[in-house]
């Protein structure tokens, strides 16, 4: 199976091409870099069959729409996005299909209420890995003050991931620092925002982080609701 972590420097954001027997998947694309994906699909010989992101995102435009249109590919969102563009929706446990490997769809709400995790099960050559999205960040978590966030929800999804096997490769949606993968095991053990004694004293870490609003907030959110065209 074919990987590839691929980053936005503007917002700090990871995107991941898997494929396998020719078919690929993106995770999280941004549509600033649709060239890039275009290019690097054809380098490679690979035809895009599916396009998701793990939420609705606050601080980059997705490429959902513009992959579809471009490569004919199937374009989605969880469920409880709502949203109309998409050419279909997943929901919790629904398995995503490229080749002959697949995606299990986690919904962990938190971040957002519309927040996904991805599931790649193990093989012989590798452990499982999991797309964390917002939800779990290298020794960080995603805030939860906007877009219907909500700590507690988000304390029960990191829970369902701390329950992964402790080698579980962990992938981010974003990090700030340069660092891009973790595991299971390393964030139940280093990241300060797990250290916290129980849920009421996450809600309380949570809810006093009193950080800025994304700086494209206002633009990105309504336009990834309509797949990022327009």
């Amino acid at each position: 199976m074919l990987f590839r972590q691929l980053f936005d420097a503007d917002s700090s954001t990871y995107s991941y091409l898997l494929a396998d027997s020719g078919e690929a998947l993106l995770i999280d694309p941004v549509k600033d870099k649709l060239d890039d994906y275009l290019r690097l699909l054809s380098e490679l010989q690979l035809r895009l069959v599916l396009a998701v992101d793990t939420h609705t995102h606050a601080d980059h435009i997705t490429a959902l729409g513009e992959l579809r249109t471009a490569t004919g590919c199937r374009s989605g969102f969880g469920q409880e996005s709502g949203s109309a563009c998409a050419s279909f929706t997943f929901r919790d446990g629904e398995c995503l299909g490229f080749g002959a490997r697949e995606l299990i769809a986690w919904h962990t709400p938190g971040h957002t209420d519309d927040s996904y995790c991805f599931l790649l099960p193990a093989d012989a050559q590798r452990p499982a890995r999991v797309f964390t999205g917002d939800t779990l960040l290298i020794r960080g978590t995603g805030r939860t003050d906007f877009q219907n966030g909500d700590a507690r929800a988000q304390w029960q999804s990191l829970q369902r991931l701390l329950s992964l096997p402790g080698e579980t490769e962990v992938c981010p949606g974003h990090d700030y620092r340069g660092w891009t993968r973790s595991s299971i095991a390393e964030e139940a053990a280093h990241n300060p925002r797990l250290q916290v004694a129980d849920v009421e004293a996450y809600v309380e870490l949570m809810n006093n982080l009193k950080l800025p609003n994304p700086k494209l907030m206002d633009i990105a959110v309504p336009a990834n609701r309509g797949c990022g065209l327009g």
